[in-house]
């Protein structure tokens, strides 16, 4: 009887252990995710790195589940650069492209109006009321580069949550239960 309950108890001792294994190999997943990201925001000197294009606001140029790469570097902001920026408030960030810019003599502020490349409006409809200019703290970054399609996955995500979750769960479960 006393060897069935040391078997018992080495059993419970090896799964427990595969457990603990398999929760360090998912802590160690999420944190190489969170140094990456950290590791791209310090390099492009943006606060988001990769963006998704949610709307076909510039098409041709970008297309709806594109993912642009940006960069926020010392060159001041021209017309004809496409930026991503943030109104104060709003939660999701816009490309567009720049199309006009003023520069206050004698200061350093910038105003920036902006408008997609398939709207018929520049972008001061989508601004804060009363606002007629972006300033410099309203731009994320400069698109510099961008893989297509790519980003549909968010998007996919984004619009059915529930799938969102069911992806987590299940890959959660997947590296819970792994056998090594």
């Amino acid at each position: 009887m006393g060897w069935v309950a040391d078997t018992v108890r080495s059993i419970s001792s090896i799964q427990l252990r595969q457990v603990f294994s398999q929760f360090i190999t998912l802590g160690l997943i999420a944190a190489s995710a969170l140094v990456i990201w950290k590791g791209l925001i310090c390099v492009s000197g943006s606060e988001s790195p990769l963006v998704v294009v949610i709307s076909g606001s510039m098409e041709p140029g970008f297309r709806r589940g594109d993912i642009l790469f940006l960069h926020m570097g010392k060159n001041p902001i021209r017309a004809g650069d496409i930026v991503v920026y943030n109104i104060d408030g709003k939660d999701i960030p816009i490309v567009h492209r720049v199309i006009e810019v003023r520069e206050r003599q004698n200061t350093e502020e910038t105003y920036i109006l902006t408008k997609g490349d398939n709207n018929p409006l520049d972008d001061r409809v989508m601004y804060n009321p009363g606002q007629k200019w972006l300033q410099n703290h309203h731009i994320m970054g400069r698109a510099v580069g961008f893989l297509p399609y790519v980003g549909w996955a968010t998007i996919i995500m984004t619009d059915m949550p529930i799938l969102k979750y069911t992806l987590i769960g299940a890959l959660g479960l997947l590296v819970l239960t792994k056998k090594e």
